[in-house]
């Protein structure tokens, strides 16, 4: 049996997702205490950390972690604008770039930043995504553990210990908060248990040698400490809402969205563009868990009072199932594998508890009420 959170619509399948005894998920309740929060002695903790880190001679005194995206380039662009740092913008590049992402990644550096952009080693990372998709539905482990990993290689090389990352997703969208303080300090026993998942060195094979995880393997704790590395989250002080990013955004640079008005599995047009990868990446996420993209997003929104419950699940009925056609062809070519054979990795991952065969197709035992 799968529940389904009594105020907002996410399942009981997210990973490590708690309900109360009031059928009330983790996330929800975080929500409940943001309205609690006083934000402007937030800002004011804000202010007071990061003024020791602020360039007195015009040296980079921070990094952000930055996609191009609503939210990332939020941060860059207050941080920048509002509270006079010298941020220097890290990407680790998208598997597949797109023509949006480019688009609003450059109209951001024109307004006055410096970028470094990272690409992998197409060869080796082809190959992780194809074995990934395979092993664990997921093509993106590789990429999750680099976006990770290749900032603060940037931080330690450069000498800049402070970096600025969004949210902290396990207490915003439900997870394990490993400790209060993990809230505001990003915690790297964190990110590698729940967001690389393991170590890069276990992915050595007859193609990948340790000469090629470079892009993933994260500074040793001695060199982290050597420059002091400190890791905030940028949503512990202001109070964060992806809805809210996007207007932000918008209104200071010429920011694309989804050029046919909403992404494919949901109802927005903002959200995760840079790369022709989410589409699957999100649709695994519907066939591995059992609740899609248009559930993720009106979660959010009705976490932050931007929509309903009974909105969400009407968006989450229409788009959650939807099957990404966008950029499929692009994406099989990227894996290196035939239609016919995509399908049949898909259904590998399907959970019996969660789906049941109807015909020719699949339906989810117990769907979003």
């Amino acid at each position: 049996m799968v529940r389904y959170c009594t105020r907002c619509i996410m399942p009981d399948t997210r990973p490590r997702i708690e309900f109360d005894r009031e059928g009330v998920c983790n996330a929800c309740r975080h929500a409940d205490e943001k309205k609690k929060i006083d934000w402007e002695a937030r800002r004011r903790e804000f202010l007071s950390l990061v003024e020791p880190y602020r360039s007195k001679d015009g040296a980079w005194d921070c990094i952000v972690p930055w996609s191009g995206g609503k939210d990332s380039s939020s941060i860059a662009y207050r941080l920048k604008f509002e509270y006079g740092m010298n941020p220097l913008l890290v990407t680790f590049s998208p598997q597949l770039p797109n023509a949006v992402g480019m688009n609003n990644r450059e109209a951001l550096i024109r307004c006055g930043f410096d970028h470094l952009f990272f690409r992998p080693d197409q060869k080796i990372h082809r190959h992780l995504a194809r074995r990934f998709f395979r092993e664990r539905g997921n093509q993106k482990v590789a990429w999750d553990a680099g976006v990770n990993t290749v900032p603060v290689q940037v931080a330690c090389h450069y000498n800049i210990p402070l970096v600025f990352y969004a949210e902290h997703g396990e207490s915003e969208y439900g997870g394990k908060v490993l400790r209060e303080e993990s809230k505001k300090v990003r915690d790297f026993t964190e990110v590698l248990e729940h967001q690389v998942g393991d170590d890069p060195r276990n992915w050595i094979d007859d193609v990948v040698g340790v000469k090629d995880l470079n892009p993933y393997l994260y500074p040793s704790a001695e060199e982290v400490k050597r420059v002091g590395v400190k890791a905030l989250y940028f949503g512990y002080f202001f109070r964060w809402s992806m809805l809210n990013n996007y207007n932000f955004i918008k209104d200071r640079i010429p920011f694309q969205t989804c050029p046919k008005g909403r992404t494919d599995g949901t109802f927005t047009d903002f959200d995760s563009l840079d790369d022709k990868s989410d589409n699957i990446y999100y649709y695994m996420q519907f066939v591995k868990f059992g609740f899609g993209r248009a559930t993720r997003d009106a979660c959010r929104m009705i976490q932050n009072g931007q929509m309903t419950r009974g909105e969400g699940l009407e968006k989450a009925r229409k788009y959650d199932a939807e099957f990404p056609r966008d950029f499929f062809p692009e994406m099989l070519d990227y894996l290196g594998i035939e239609e016919e054979e995509f399908h049949r990795i898909v259904d590998q991952h399907r959970n019996g508890e969660i789906w049941k065969k109807e015909g020719n197709g699949w339906a989810l035992r117990y769907p979003p009420k």
